[in-house]
């Protein structure tokens, strides 16, 4: 019996990573592929804004804004830029929903932005993949 019970540990220990592998994220060609859960939220109330405009609004206040993520620059910080600049987006592992997005992907990101004195970053809450 307790040999039955050991062997049973070992094997449970030795399955969990794979059982723990996630699916998406953002692929960036220069680094490792990010490992990510599924899930989503979906904001309502939300108005589609471009970087300079997001520089101008309220801290705490809820935007989208489309554009690409150019690169990864933390665990969970990249760089997104639309036509009128870039800024920092911090996107939760949870928050990728099972998408796999690149540098050449066009994305809808909905989230609060987050302003300090002299720099925006959007916490994000819903990463949308576009056509």
């Amino acid at each position: 019996m307790k040999k039955s019970a050991a062997l049973f540990a070992i094997v449970a220990l030795a399955a969990t990573p794979v059982l723990a592998a996630q699916q998406g994220g953002f692929v960036d060609p220069t680094a490792p592929t990010a490992q990510v859960k599924s899930g989503g939220f979906k904001a309502d109330n939300t108005s589609i804004v471009t970087v300079k405009q997001a520089e101008e609004m309220k801290d705490d206040s809820w935007i989208t804004v489309r554009g690409t993520l150019e690169k990864q620059i933390g665990d969970e910080d990249y760089q997104f830029r639309d036509a009128t600049g870039t800024m920092k987006v911090e996107i939760d592992h949870k928050r990728w929903n099972g998408l796999t997005i690149t540098p050449k992907d066009q994305v809808e990101l909905t989230g609060e932005l987050d302003k300090d004195f002299n720099a925006i970053e959007l916490d994000v809450k819903q990463v949308r993949k576009l056509p």
